[in-house]
């Protein structure tokens, strides 16, 4: 890996990769068709915009014109989330040809600038089918884990090729995460992102015809799924000033390049800032970063266990409502809307197929909607949430529910997980209705009037 010196050397050239020339920043949106915010709630045409969401990272693999893509599934797909309530999509928006073992291939782009029409195309169509069901899309640009190639994967294209790959027991944790956070300390890498976001922040939908910074189906841009300081507390804080200026320049170039959406950091919360709150406040307090994010993992985070649900679930629901709490009350601080933007939990038994019941699932899904309901009725700063993620018609091809490469069944779980783990089936009937009550219910919400 690199030297200290190295690392001296990036230091000094880094504020001229990221530190954009002063410039305007994007008058908010007036009303009309774009979502803005006006202090902790987010707007849409005079409204309070509020919203049951789903993470459906592979929209853009569905939407390609291509083996591995499938029009007419995404439309019916579309059609089911618009059919329980489900009004807003948090889309992967960028992928990376990776030499990392769990990254999905094909993907966006390359070490170089000729990037791929068909996934381009792909994402284009999707954005345009959500258009005509009045959806609305959260992009996100990159990723600090392996599954899109991500942050590790940028720094290989810089570095000569070295990577190591997540979840080696030669690398145990958090030796991923530390050396993923070297990409915020690397100017060449920052700079091909960069170029990333400038191709796809100004592209024209060519299904539509409409530019990206002018379609109204787009919510907001998202810098990266779950951006992340380093894994542990000493390298996080000694790359905070690269970090920040990472999410601070980069959310000024989106602003100078699109004055129309939303920008937003992707962040888990508490658990991207190595439980921090002074690291999430001046991440999500810089003016260019339109609201604020947390991802909730119960399982990943061992507050409960998968082979005993009944008897760990009460546990972790209290630790879930404890952090639920504590981003609300950040989010106040900070003046900003929340958006709980990722929520997973297992099937009953820790089982991956649709056959596996998922009544603790849908008891975590209830405490979720709860909260958001409740943050809606007392003029809190939640303004909607996105379950991961939608499985729909998908299914595991192999009998060991590992993803290979090759397969194009897509599920929402990524390749790097078992697929079938945290996702939502077309059959799981009793997860369905309680979106869909979850929606019903905050469409007629009304916060308490202001004296």
């Amino acid at each position: 890996m690199t030297t200290r010196r190295d690392l001296l050397g990036a230091a000094a050239a880094l504020t001229g990769t990221v530190t954009l020339p002063a410039s305007p920043l994007a008058a908010a949106a007036p009303a009309g068709p774009f979502v803005h915010r006006d202090g902790t709630r987010l707007i849409l045409g005079n409204k309070p915009y509020r919203f049951v969401g789903a993470n459906i990272w592979y929209g853009a693999y569905l939407g390609a014109k291509a083996q591995y893509g499938n029009r007419d599934r995404l439309r019916r797909e579309l059609d089911k989330l618009q059919s329980i309530g489900v009004t807003n999509l948090r889309l992967l928006a960028s992928s990376e040809t990776s030499p990392l073992k769990n990254a999905v291939s094909p993907s966006f782009r390359n070490r170089g600038t000729t990037y791929n029409p068909a996934l381009l195309d792909g994402l284009d169509y999707c954005l345009a089918e959500m258009g005509k069901r009045g959806m609305k899309a959260v992009l996100y640009l990159t990723n600090f884990w392996e599954w899109s190639g991500g942050m590790m994967t940028y720094l290989s294209y810089v570095n000569g090729g070295k990577f190591i790959d997540a979840n080696d027991p030669a690398h145990p944790w958090p030796q991923f995460a530390d050396a993923t956070s070297e990409f915020y300390r690397t100017p060449k890498a920052v700079a091909l992102y960069h170029d990333w976001v400038r191709e796809l922040v100004g592209r024209t939908n060519r299904t539509t015809g409409t530019a990206y910074r002018d379609d109204p189906t787009i919510m907001a841009w998202q810098l990266a799924n779950e951006p992340r300081p380093g894994g542990g507390p000493q390298v996080a804080a000694r790359n905070l000033p690269f970090f920040q200026d990472w999410v601070r320049g980069t959310a000024r170039l989106i602003k100078t390049l699109d004055s129309n959406h939303l920008v937003s950091t992707g962040s888990e919360g508490l658990k991207g800032s190595v439980e921090r709150a002074d690291i999430y406040n001046t991440e999500h307090g810089f003016p260019e970063i339109d609201y604020c994010t947390a991802h909730i993992w119960p399982l990943n985070w061992s507050w409960v266990s998968a082979k005993d649900l009944p008897g760990t679930h009460e546990a972790g629901r209290s630790k879930v409502a404890e952090y639920l709490q504590q981003h609300e009350a950040l989010a106040r601080g900070l003046n900003k809307p929340l958006v709980i933007e990722e929520f997973g939990y297992p099937r009953d038994g820790g089982g991956y197929d649709p056959e596996s019941t998922t009544a603790f699932k849908d008891r975590y899904y209830g405490q979720i909607f709860d909260a958001v309901l409740n943050s809606v009725r007392t003029g809190g700063p939640i303004a909607g949430s996105n379950f991961w993620a939608w499985n729909g018609e998908g299914r595991a091809v192999h009998g060991d529910h590992r993803f290979r490469e090759g397969d194009t069944n897509w599920v929402g779980d990524p390749p790097h997980e078992p697929q079938g783990w945290y996702g939502v089936y077309d059959t799981d009937t009793s997860t369905h209705a309680l979106i869909k009550a979850h929606a019903q219910a905050l469409s007629v919400a009304a916060p308490p009037i202001a004296r």
